[in-house]
């Protein structure tokens, strides 16, 4: 089961780089994410931006249509068509976050702020959060209290 943690940051472009190390983190094997979606509050409007997550479909689509590309003599074609039938799969598996809920959670955001919302499936927590560098306020979650404290701690840190 995946954990929603949704963390407010001033504007787009801090939420922006948040979720490109989370990308890199994710490379890294410290988090493992079902979804991940930034939330923009404009002056009257609530934006979704919704960062790719389908690169890692295309890879792992690549590497079995390889596979299976050798198995018949046509390594590349079998690469290409599989790393195509990744990212299709990837893109279409909405299985995420309620967009109704993340415009609900916009709302509540000041003006040009963003936040970066996330379903963490699995997550090295010592690694991740020793790595916080951008502040942020943790704005809602599924986790108990006491599982969001050391969360707090590192974004308080990481503007300090």
């Amino acid at each position: 089961m995946s954990d929603l943690i949704a963390i407010a940051y001033k504007d787009l472009a801090t939420a922006q780089q948040v979720t490109v190390n989370l990308a890199e983190a994710q490379k890294a094997h410290l988090i493992d994410l079902d979804d991940l979606v930034i939330v923009e509050r404009q002056d009257d409007k609530i934006k979704l931006h919704q960062p790719s997550l389908t690169g890692a479909g295309a890879l792992g689509g690549a590497a079995w249509g390889g596979l299976i590309g050798l198995i018949f003599l046509v390594p590349f074609f079998g690469m290409a068509i599989g790393a195509a039938s990744g990212a299709i799969a990837g893109k279409m598996s909405d299985s995420g976050i309620d967009d109704n809920f993340m415009k609900d959670l916009g709302t509540k955001l000041e003006p040009g702020g963003a936040a970066v919302i996330g379903l963490v499936r699995s997550i090295n927590e010592e690694k991740i959060l020793e790595n916080v560098k951008i502040p942020g306020e943790l704005i809602q979650t599924s986790l108990t209290d006491e599982a969001e404290q050391p969360i707090r701690d590192a974004l308080a840190r990481a503007g300090s």
